[in-house]
């Protein structure tokens, strides 16, 4: 049975929510969409008054693909419902700062995509899962991806034919880098050695820059980089990078921005393999601190190989069990963190309790970010600004950069 319902705002995720809570997907607020419902969700039957923002989507497997969720919705209102994600965290968090627009950072498109690769009807197929399913969306390209991952599904399966061809799940993570094509087999687990073999000589017939399985190296052309500011990168065999090249060098710009002059030390928690420790470095001393162990190798190589900057210094430390406590952090002029999607809640309250006169936060998730900051506010913190950032265009995921400053203790 149908029914006409209004949908009132888009929820996190990219939904459409009606008037008494109904998700809807693919329904824009202010349209009356014809549903059929199903419990809490509605498959979306039709719209009989399409929104202003609505528009053509761009993909044939929009709707299918459980990749993009807002295709549909014109970039400006995208944008500005990135910029409310966020808002609304922070006001949770019982924060009253209002966020600056959003700044697009997509660019060319996404440099790097996981693909899952299975047998499906005596064929290997790769693609993306379909929304809320298991079920494999095979594709010839992905369209908000770089040019250079245009093969990246023809490469998947190719990849996976030594290994089984699908026929037990594997996960193919491809990189767009200086070098080439960047690729980390997970999922499959231990292979034997003659499937090694072909997979290191098909790596080769690829042109590949580099094959690894679960992180460990088969086969490396030569050291594989991405530009930075202040230098190149060295990720590691499936380490992590932003998103996009766009996203990388505003995040970056944003975090140096909000160094002051005077600042001559800085702390940068959850380094990673060291974007944001390379640029600070052109103004700072910078202090590095990262749980893994290849990512800090790739920071110290950027590191002997960059020219022009200030000393770097790596610790390899799990911040989650045991972050820097007051008195460690008691020596740096300013502190960056940027953390992975969980937040940084037991870093925070250290710093809460610092006297550490700037911080800036990083983050990928408006609900931990507003934890956080809502921690570092009760220590005497005051958040100056909140700049969101969008390099998952058409995806419900938003970057953001704060910049928290001590306020004066009274007396």
């Amino acid at each position: 049975m149908s029914e006409t319902v209004t949908i009132e705002r888009l929820g996190a995720k990219g939904d459409g929510i009606a008037a008494d809570g109904t998700i809807v997907p693919f329904a824009l607020p202010g349209e009356q969409a014809a549903i059929h419902r199903e419990g809490q969700r509605a498959e979306l039957l039709g719209i009989e008054e399409p929104s202003p923002e609505r528009i053509e989507p761009f993909c044939p497997h929009f709707m299918r693909c459980g990749g993009c969720r807002t295709q549909h919705l014109a970039r400006p209102a995208e944008l500005e419902w990135k910029r409310g994600i966020v808002a609304g965290a922070l006001t949770q968090a019982g924060l009253s700062v209002v966020p600056e627009p959003t700044v697009d950072a997509h660019g060319a498109g996404r440099r790097r995509i996981t693909l899952h690769v299975r047998f499906i009807d005596g064929r290997t197929e790769a693609g993306l899962m379909a929304a809320r399913s298991h079920a494999l969306v095979p594709l010839d390209h992905c369209p908000i991806t770089v040019p250079a991952l245009r093969e990246a599904p023809a490469v998947a399966r190719a990849l996976a034919a030594p290994v089984g061809g699908g026929r037990k799940p594997l996960d193919v993570a491809i990189t767009a880098t200086d070098q080439g094509l960047d690729v980390d087999l997970r999922g499959h687990g231990p292979v034997q050695p003659r499937a090694t073999e072909a997979l290191v000589r098909l790596a080769g017939e690829l042109g590949l820059a580099r094959l690894s399985l679960h992180g460990e190296r088969l086969m490396e052309a030569e050291p594989v980089t991405v530009g930075a500011e202040g230098g190149s990168l060295y990720p590691a065999p499936g380490g992590f990078l932003q998103a996009t090249e766009a996203g990388q060098a505003v995040l970056t710009r944003l975090v140096v921005e909000a160094l002051d002059p005077k600042v001559k030390r800085v702390a940068d928690l959850f380094s990673g393999c060291g974007p944001l420790a390379l640029a600070m470095a052109g103004r700072a001393a910078v202090h590095a601190v990262e749980g893994e162990a290849t990512a800090l190798a790739g920071l110290e190589r950027s590191a002997r190989a960059a020219t022009g900057l200030k000393r770097i210094t790596t610790e390899r430390r799990d911040l989650f069990r045991r972050p820097l406590l007051p008195l460690e952090l008691k020596v740096f002029d300013a502190v960056v963190f940027d953390p992975p999607r969980a937040g940084a809640e037991a870093q925070a309250k250290q710093l809460a309790a610092s006297p550490v006169p700037l911080v800036v936060g990083v983050a990928c998730d408006a609900g931990t970010f507003g934890r956080d900051a809502a921690t570092l506010a009760g220590g005497g913190y005051r958040l100056e600004r909140v700049v969101p950032v969008d390099q998952f265009r058409h995806a419900g995921h938003v970057e953001m950069v704060g910049v928290f400053r001590r306020e004066a203790r009274r007396r």
